[in-house]
């Protein structure tokens, strides 16, 4: 396709046919000419918005950036209604390129019972791949708000799934070839079909009923990055034991291929939960078959301490993921 917006044909031929509508709240939609969308909601409820590009990879792009804001908008507790997309593409991108992942983002959003409300998708010089930018909107009661800064002190930590999730696909989908030399087809599927649990909504929706009272799904800088975004959110410290955080042996295998730290690697699909009950989140999760463990604690001060037998290391703010090392 050439440069500048794409035709109008193309438009809804490829992006405005292949969007239903599902939610009620949307009130104007995507549309030829409309420059907005117009939702509504009832005076006790507030809005919950977040944004979030996809720039690491461009394989499984459109189903990664959904549900990367969906988890953020999940995290506050929140029932997402839709998003709004910006789609930039290089030039020379091809419209059944295009269409394919426009069918990709529809399918997330019929799954999650969510509408795509409005865009813009445009063929440009500016980037050499897709870039996909994603705003997610979300509703809930004013009063049933879930903030990372909710951690407090004597409250455990419990994480859902494996850590390194994420960054496990994404690289065994990348650099199949390469991982080939040392390891199985049937092992590098496995890793790659660590995708499939990429949505942390399910386990949201179960513990925004369990009275916990902070959320944070684990992105960029993996699980000892969001570790260290809680307790700097909350202004607390606290104690992780190691040991306790669960990972896949594929995550162990490819991160021990490319010499990156597991803990490090973008783990969308893992999510942080903050609870006085923490025992009994993990039976509520594992009922609805989530995967999940009690991983440390909330501690007053600003320490965060991260415990593997007797060495105790002291946390860093987050820096560049792993990721990036190996794409």
């Amino acid at each position: 396709m050439n440069l500048g917006k794409v035709p109008e044909t193309v438009l809804k031929r490829s992006i405005l046919n292949q969007i239903k509508h599902r939610r009620e709240e949307v009130l104007v939609g995507p549309g030829i000419g409309e420059d907005c969308s117009v939702l509504t909601i009832a005076e006790d409820e507030v809005l919950v918005m977040s944004t979030d590009p996809i720039t690491g990879t461009v394989q499984d792009i459109g189903t990664l950036a959904v549900h990367i804001t969906a988890n953020d908008i999940a995290s506050n507790g929140a029932e997402i209604i839709g998003i709004m997309l910006t789609i930039l593409l290089p030039e020379g991108t091809s419209e059944a390129d295009l269409k394919a992942m426009m069918q990709e983002i529809e399918a997330v959003c019929s799954k999650l019972n969510m509408d795509v409300i409005g865009g813009h998708t445009e063929i440009t010089k500016a980037v050499n791949q897709p870039i996909v930018t994603v705003t997610g909107v979300g509703k809930m009661k004013r009063c049933e708000v879930i903030k990372t800064a909710g951690a407090k002190p004597g409250q455990e930590i419990v994480m859902t799934k494996w850590a390194g999730l994420e960054g496990t696909a994404i690289i065994a989908a990348a650099k199949e070839e390469e991982l080939k030399t040392k390891y199985s087809g049937s092992f590098i599927e496995g890793a790659k079909m660590l995708i499939e649990n990429i949505s942390v909504v399910p386990e949201a929706m179960v513990a925004r009923t369990a009275g916990v009272t902070s959320m944070h799904d684990i992105t960029e800088g993996g699980i000892f990055g969001a570790l260290w975004e809680i307790g700097a959110a909350s202004k607390v410290g606290l104690e992780v034991d190691l040991k306790k955080i669960p990972l896949k042996q594929e995550t162990v295998e490819i991160c021990e291929f490319y010499d990156i730290n597991p803990y490090m690697l973008i783990s969308s699909g893992c999510m942080l939960i903050i609870t006085e009950k923490a025992n009994q989140l993990v039976d509520q999760l594992k009922a609805n078959g989530i995967s999940s463990a009690v991983i440390g604690r909330i501690i007053e001060g600003n320490d965060r301490i991260i415990i593997n037998e007797d060495e105790r290391r002291y946390l860093e703010p987050p820096k560049s993921d792993e990721l990036y090392k190996v794409m």
